[in-house]
């Protein structure tokens, strides 16, 4: 399927692994031209060489904290003109909300929050005036499920969600849409710290911790994150105009809800 955004600019954040270079790379084998931003700048770099490889698109890259006012700042004066956005951030460490001060609860907000919020307020207005755009934030699955322990997570990015609920009615007949993707359990390098720290606090094997968890999923596998690097890729799509202000759910099944 022809996604008609060849030649379209797209800012990719954490895009250097995991979900968010997923996306990247879907948006590149597409003809996007992609900016892709993480914080650690060798990985990054390794990143952009992997994925101009693969064209057809350009890709750019950028080691910036988007947490930052400079950070951003240093990213909109060299980029501009983005048509797609795809904000991603790392969820809070779990825990217990006793032991959370204000300077914690800050950070999972800003990270989690409010720099995406940032990153909406600096393109949200060009791509109306242009008529197009797709703007879509990663958050988690645990928006819709809440996981005991994963409170810092899920409070934030409930309240992107519901800040996103209400801008998106505002931008659609401008032809801009924005969405959220609630990925459940992906099968990245990140799970697997998960696994290795979760058989620490057990004193098993971070194996047993996996087979363990697979084995409560309906599924019987986790996420490939080109599957949901797909279908951001569709949601940025000229074929995707009506899907608007949705949270999307890519979970195998395991949230057990109707709606």
């Amino acid at each position: 399927m022809d996604l008609g955004i060849a030649g379209r600019k797209a800012l990719v954040c954490g895009a250097s692994a995991g979900l968010g270079y997923a996306c990247a790379q879907a948006l590149v084998q597409d003809g996007v031209h992609v900016v892709i931003v993480a914080r650690t700048e060798a990985p990054l770099a390794e990143a952009a060489a992997r994925l101009a490889a693969l064209g057809p698109g350009r890709v750019d890259w950028m080691a910036a904290d988007v947490t930052t006012d400079e950070g951003r700042a240093r990213i909109f004066a060299t980029h501009a003109d983005f048509d797609i956005l795809v904000t991603n951030a790392g969820g809070p460490p779990p825990g217990d909300f006793r032991t959370w001060d204000r300077a914690t609860w800050h950070r999972a907000i800003d990270a989690n929050m409010l720099a995406p919020i940032e990153l909406i307020k600096a393109t949200v207005d060009g791509m109306m005036a242009r008529s197009f755009g797709r703007i879509i934030n990663i958050t988690s699955s645990t928006v819709k499920s809440p996981v005991d322990g994963l409170g810092l997570s899920t409070g934030a990015r409930s309240g992107l969600t519901g800040f996103v609920a209400g801008l998106a009615r505002s931008t659609v007949a401008h032809g801009v849409t924005i969405n959220n993707l609630l990925p459940g359990t992906f099968d990245t390098a990140r799970l697997a710290g998960n696994f290795v720290a979760q058989a620490q606090r057990d004193g098993s094997t971070p194996e047993e911790a996996r087979a363990n968890r697979l084995s409560k999923h309906p599924a019987h596998r986790f996420g490939r994150p080109e599957e949901l690097g797909h279908t951001c890729a569709y949601l940025c799509s000229v074929h995707a105009a009506y899907i608007n202000g949705q949270n999307i759910l890519l979970d195998g099944g395991s949230f057990s809800g109707v709606f």
